[in-house]
């Protein structure tokens, strides 16, 4: 994972910004996207062995590869909201951000290839994504029931 992350240095000294935009952009570049239902995430060495991981995957690349560069990184869990939908659905999704001095934490979606957080409704943020879920819990019901959870979003401007 070090030298992978350190495969994105270009010259030392570097320019911070670019370095870590080039991170974010090499997550989806090196490794694609796939869904994944099981819980948890996968170690970044895997996602980086498999070439697939789900967003929690690539959010968790990115935040051990800004670690080992030593800058600090967060994972951050919440939603996606795409408003080109016209039911304004939402997904569950994780992202990450890294700290940059003087411009504080910045967003990093390397799922999405996207710096900021422009359609990203934050919900926890954490050092490891497993303090940071955004639903949890348990359900002691019949066996052939059905689970499902649905998401709304509604934006609204303040005047």
């Amino acid at each position: 994972l070090s030298a992978w992350a350190a495969s994105f240095v270009r010259s030392n000294p570097t320019d911070t910004l670019a370095l870590l935009k080039d991170l974010n952009a090499g997550v989806s570049s090196t490794a694609a996207y796939q869904a994944r239902e099981d819980e948890g995430t996968q170690p970044p060495a895997r996602t980086l062995d498999l070439g697939r991981g789900s967003c929690r995957d690539f959010a968790l690349l990115f935040v051990e590869a800004a670690r080992a560069l030593g800058f600090g990184a967060r994972i951050v869990s919440g939603y996606s909201y795409n408003p080109s939908q016209l039911s304004g659905t939402g997904t569950t999704h994780a992202w990450a951000e890294a700290f940059v001095p003087g411009a504080g934490w910045i967003t990093f979606d390397p799922t999405n290839r996207q710096m900021g957080g422009f359609n990203l409704i934050p919900v926890a943020v954490a050092r490891d994504l497993s303090q940071a879920m955004p639903v949890s819990g348990s359900f002691i019901g019949a066996s052939d029931a059905q689970l499902r959870l649905t998401v709304s979003v509604r934006v609204t401007e303040l005047h």
